[in-house]
């Protein structure tokens, strides 16, 4: 009875174990430093990364060169996601691992309306033209970005700054620039694909046309001083693991990482 009784235990002692979840052996906190355009995305992706390896990503979003201004002073990151340009120049004060470091994803930039409004034809370069003339207020990034200042660019080449510019209101997506058309304080805004995409009481007209059309390349890069490189360039695999491909397109990007 009593050797019956030690292998009953024994074997509920063994399914405790089989049922207990196995965590990593060891498991870290991976700080990412990115641009905005990027966040929606990533922020979709996180939880899910985090479910699978149980290393915790802590990622902090702002404008592309405030992050760049501080990664030169300094600031700790074991993860990097900037436009290539910035990458470049992040290299000069910042050692990068080569390890990971490339392109990653492109997205070019659309037109923002509210919805309801009548559905303006931007398929030319004429009708971009007429849809600014006659909006009452554009939302549009800092001219400090790339998007922002391919707006600036694109105005002038239509010859219409000097009648914009009372139109302009300047406001960071990642700021709540779309939500100033949401809130009808603009009739329209320019803004990267990835960064109007799902704002309430909005709709998307499309992207710019092709002769208009500019874009931004965001790459990726894991700093040398990164304290858990290991964990950053698996997160790094796991966003761009190309069975979650769709999940970058549905944002307005297109995924140019080999």
């Amino acid at each position: 009875m009593k050797t019956l009784v030690g292998y009953l235990a024994q074997c509920l002692l063994l399914l405790a174990l089989l049922l207990t979840p196995v965590k990593p052996a060891a498991a870290d906190e991976i700080r990412v430093l990115s641009g905005g355009a990027v966040q929606h995305v990533l922020q979709s992706l996180m939880p899910e990364f985090e479910q699978a390896t149980g290393h915790r990503v802590n990622a902090s979003f702002a404008l592309i060169p405030v992050i760049a201004q501080r990664l030169s002073a300094g600031e700790k990151a074991d993860l990097v996601f900037l436009p290539m340009p910035l990458i470049a120049a992040a290299e000069k004060t910042t050692p990068l691992r080569k390890e990971g470091q490339g392109p990653f994803v492109r997205v070019g930039v659309g037109v923002l309306a509210r919805e309801g409004a009548p559905r303006a034809d931007i398929s030319t370069p004429d009708g971009i033209r007429k849809l600014l003339l006659s909006a009452r207020k554009v939302a549009i990034p800092e001219p400090a970005t790339p998007s922002g200042a391919h707006a600036i660019r694109l105005m002038e080449q239509l010859g219409i700054s000097e009648a914009m510019r009372p139109k302009l209101i300047v406001k960071a997506s990642i700021n709540g620039g779309g939500d100033l058309v949401a809130k009808g304080e603009a009739d329209v805004g320019m803004y990267l694909l990835s960064e109007i995409q799902g704002i309430k009481s909005t709709v998307v007209l499309g992207p710019l046309p092709t002769e208009m059309q500019t874009y931004v390349v965001y790459g990726v890069a894991i700093p040398a001083a990164s304290a858990t490189p290991d964990a950053a360039l698996a997160f790094l695999k796991f966003v761009s693991d190309p069975a979650r491909q769709s999940r970058w397109t549905a944002g307005g990007f297109e995924v140019v990482r080999q």
